[in-house]
């Protein structure tokens, strides 16, 4: 497997469709946040809805790099970020082991911090975060999540 090229500040692969490839290391997160950024100032959303993808992002790689890859630095994430119409389409993908989000409990966020679990939270931001959240788990594509943000004028 080829190591994973840093990222080029505002690659473009067409206008408004920018891609990153990393490797599954937690050192690479302050990398994909400047390349989502960067993409999501491109594609014209404002610093609040630029600040609530790089949140959802970060949360749905660090969930990647400790679940999907347990910990391993050897894979990869593929991100994709995507202007259609209105919306701003982040598309997250890695082949490292599959998980179900319907047995996700729902964080407990009205209980008093001593009786909350840690962690568990990624999931419940992503999708606070993002106007849409979808995972597609088919066979021979890895693991696909595609987080969708609707852009405000």
């Amino acid at each position: 497997m080829t190591m994973a090229q840093p990222y080029q500040k505002r690659r473009c692969l067409m206008p408004h469709k920018f891609s990153l490839i990393v490797n599954s290391q937690v050192e690479r997160l302050a990398e994909i946040a400047d390349f989502v950024e960067d993409a999501a100032c491109a594609c014209g959303l404002n610093a609040e809805q630029t600040h609530d993808v790089q949140m959802a992002v970060d949360e749905a790689c660090t969930n990647v790099i400790e679940h999907a890859y347990r910990g391993k630095s050897d894979g990869t994430i593929d991100i994709v970020c995507v202007r259609r119409g209105d919306e701003f389409v982040v598309t997250v993908q890695d082949f490292g082991a599959r998980f179900d989000p319907r047995k996700v409990k729902l964080p407990k966020t009205r209980a008093p911090l001593s009786a909350r679990s840690i962690g568990g939270l990624g999931l419940f931001f992503m999708r606070k975060l993002m106007d849409r959240v979808e995972f597609d788990f088919s066979s021979g594509q890895g693991n696909r999540l595609t987080m969708v943000k609707k852009i405000k004028k």
